[in-house]
């Protein structure tokens, strides 16, 4: 019986005492708390995807996370046509919109690594934006090309 209040008491002070780390756990990891593998692996896997696509010559290329998205205006000329490729590695999806509208077709980017290409003309001026959808986690690569 003298056991058993012994492990009583040592429960009731762990309960007390949340506020204390315990020693014997180990620290959590940033990478163990997300679902899903870790952002380095994201990027690599979402590049070597690009990679696969890549035709012509290169313009620009990025990588961002899905949560800040892309905003960029490239240089590109009036009148040509390049090809633009996107891949999303991760959760969710991201939604690809230019301005002016006319440069390329507004779409929907899923997560699943797959390569979403859009052939785009140039413009004096052309902005292209990839938000995420609400929860989406992960890496956005593009590149763009000049055909």
């Amino acid at each position: 019986m003298s056991a058993f209040l012994l492990a009583s008491c040592t429960s009731s002070d762990d309960a007390e005492n949340t506020s204390a780390p315990r020693p014997t756990s180990p620290a959590p990891s940033p990478t163990g708390t997300t679902s899903g593998p870790p952002e380095k692996d994201l990027t690599e896997r979402a590049q070597a995807a690009i990679a696969a696509v890549h035709s012509g010559t290169l313009v620009e290329a990025g990588v961002e996370r899905v949560s800040d998205g892309i905003h960029t205006e490239p240089g590109l000329s009036k009148g040509r046509t390049y090809q633009l490729n996107l891949v999303c590695a991760g959760n969710g999806s991201a939604r690809l919109q230019f301005v002016p509208a006319q440069a390329g077709a507004e779409t929907s980017v899923p997560c699943d690594e797959s390569v979403v290409q859009q052939r785009i003309t140039g413009d004096e001026l052309v902005r292209i934006n990839v938000a995420g959808a609400k929860g989406s986690t992960g890496v956005i690569a593009w590149q763009i090309d000049a055909l």
